[in-house]
């Protein structure tokens, strides 16, 4: 009889801390880790993805096909018992959902004003879709409808108590909590995508989670507006955030 493999997506939103979380989880002996294996999907198929920088290293490093990269890596085999996808909800672009009621999904949201402030940072006019919030929404519905979700976690209660957020997200995902999940060496990893030297600078420079800080994001007045749309896609998410 084959083993049984715990597959766990991170649908994240984009600027979040979601590389740490990925480096938390690559700490654990049993995980094989992946970075974003839909980017080359995401970036065949949506109108911004020529926007992105190391555009055409990515389409080199990875499957086109999203259907692809679900058959081969989501669903695919494995040598660990775990296999951990870091995930941006807004690369699901022309896919098929369907695969996630065969994997633990776990929806990673921040606040959306502290997204476009980062984001911005690298893409000038980022849009609601390169937020991702609503689609985090939409996809919230389609886990809850098939009792496919595993939990949403909230990048800011997630840095204030990481150790007891790991704890539970763990439970949830019915896998054993590992304390050298909360520390990493600094410096890139292996699994690092290859755009990681535009995006990645602070994360490797880390050695586990950096306290949260409550500070103001101020914003240009056209990004100003994007943070007022995206408000509401944000309450509805908190509304359902695992509490410890």
């Amino acid at each position: 009889m084959s083993k049984q493999i715990v597959r766990i997506n991170l649908w994240s939103s984009p600027r979040n801390v979601s590389t740490a979380f990925l480096y938390a989880f690559g700490e654990r002996p049993d995980v094989e880790a992946f970075d974003e294996p839909l980017y080359a999907h995401y970036l065949t198929h949506a109108q911004a993805g020529d926007r992105h920088p190391a555009r055409e290293a990515i389409l080199a490093s990875q499957l086109h096909d999203g259907a692809a990269v679900v058959e081969q890596l989501v669903l695919g085999p494995s040598s660990k018992d775990i296999l951990f996808f870091k995930q941006m909800t807004h690369h699901l672009v022309d896919m098929d959902w369907s695969f996630m009621t065969q994997t633990r999904n776990l929806l990673f949201i921040r606040n959306p004003r502290e997204i476009i402030a980062s984001y911005a940072k690298v893409i000038p006019l980022p849009t609601l879709d390169d937020i991702g919030i609503a689609l985090q929404v939409k996809l919230l519905q389609y886990l809850q409808e098939r009792e496919a979700l595993t939990a949403v976690i909230d990048a800011a209660d997630l840095l204030r108590n990481p150790g007891r957020m790991l704890e539970a997200i763990c439970a949830a995902c019915g896998i054993p909590y590992l304390p050298q999940m909360l520390h990493w060496k600094s410096g890139p990893k292996p699994y690092d995508g290859v755009w990681a030297p535009h995006w990645y600078a602070e994360v490797h420079r880390s050695e586990g989670f950096r306290p949260y800080t409550e500070r103001e994001f101020p914003l240009a007045d056209h990004l100003e507006e994007l943070a007022a749309t995206c408000v509401p896609y944000h309450a509805k998410l908190m509304a359902q955030r695992l509490r410890v």
